[in-house]
């Protein structure tokens, strides 16, 4: 392990930076694929970053468009393992239904063939460790728009999609399942060298060291279940309940490039089991743990959240990788604890 160097995509986002963190904690080097010298100056600023001084482990390379033909030739060269999280994330509005195909689904595919293709052409690469989503696996109007008794595990599989789509998010549920189609074909006709297993996490929630405005702590699907402790409403409605901790998703990716974990394979990252995660509970989570910054009105802990009951299994992660993903409760804090320290409060 120590020194095998790892290319790591998206890596400025939400699990980007957590793996970032924790594959140069495991002795990694990284070479992560950014758009920016702003980017990587950002990176390099995180205060886990910082704290583990990585030096000459930890380097650069700029990607402008990660939808370039060849984009990521150059950056494969020379690396024994990938780990690739690029992928378009809805954020705020959001996109437009004409942007759907655009700026959502062939982006997404484009992406994975691109790292796939790249991969091929070069040698001494191992594995390929993809984030994909639950999304990828179970139907849209299974996963969001009716309740089903369906328990969902990593072994479902299901077509892609065609459309016409209703909902933005139904067209990125699009986009993971195009996108995991073509990564099973290309290793199936190609027979590359390398194998792939592919990371299925479901709303991630978690402390993210890249933000350090406050006001953008909500943002994504952490705000599924910060949104109500802001006061607010994550604007999304009913809610699958399906959670994960972001520090369990970035964890899962670094100890997939162990060859003890057999390759070609899918593993969902679910924590709670099949009861679930009910989104509503952060309002009692946030009252127990943090009254002082409930009862000064730091944290004003009154808006609204609501729950759609979605029954996955991701046990058989926990079994292979062994350990119990954190539940809702630690999610809940990590990202409150990052909130109160941006505005300057205690955690109390």
């Amino acid at each position: 392990m120590a020194g095998e160097l790892v290319l790591v995509t998206g890596g400025t986002g939400l699990i980007g930076i957590k793996i970032i963190q924790l594959a140069l904690k495991a002795g990694y080097s990284v070479r992560a694929a950014v758009r920016s010298q702003e980017k990587a100056n950002g990176v390099l600023a995180t205060p886990t970053v910082k704290a583990l001084n990585p030096g000459s482990r930890l380097t650069f390379i700029i990607v402008p468009d990660i939808l370039a033909d060849n984009a990521y030739d150059e950056a494969v060269k020379g690396v024994k393992f990938i780990i690739h999280t690029a992928s378009p994330v809805i954020k705020g509005e959001g996109f437009t239904p004409d942007q759907w195909e655009t700026h959502l689904i062939a982006p997404a595919l484009k992406g994975t063939t691109s790292i796939l293709d790249a991969a091929y052409k070069t040698s001494g690469i191992e594995r390929i460790v993809i984030t994909s989503s639950e999304v990828a696996i179970i139907p849209w109007e299974e996963f969001i728009a009716k309740e089903v008794d369906t328990v969902f595990d990593d072994q479902y599989q299901i077509p892609f999609p065609a459309g016409p789509y209703s909902h933005v998010f139904e067209a990125y549920s699009a986009s993971k399942v195009r996108a995991l189609i073509a990564t099973k074909e290309f290793v199936k006709e190609k027979k590359p060298e390398w194998d792939v297993i592919n990371i299925m996490p479901s709303f991630v929630v978690g402390d993210n060291e890249m933000i350090t405005d406050p006001n953008l702590v909500a943002d994504g699907t952490v705000g599924a279940a910060m949104a109500q402790v802001l006061g607010g409403d994550s604007g999304w409605g009913a809610v699958p309940s399906t959670s994960v901790h972001v520090a369990d998703v970035a964890r899962l990716h670094v100890e997939a490039l162990n060859p003890k974990i057999e390759g070609n394979q899918s593993f969902l990252a679910v924590s709670e089991g099949e009861r679930g995660t009910r989104w509503e509970e952060a309002i009692d989570i946030v009252n127990r743990n943090y009254p002082q910054a409930v009862k000064k009105g730091v944290l004003p802990n009154n808006g609204t959240a609501s729950t759609k009951r979605t029954k996955v299994d991701a046990s058989r992660t926990e079994q292979v990788f062994g350990f119990k993903f954190q539940g809702y409760e630690e999610q809940v804090k990590s990202v409150v604890d990052q909130y109160l320290g941006l505005v300057g409060e205690q955690a109390a």
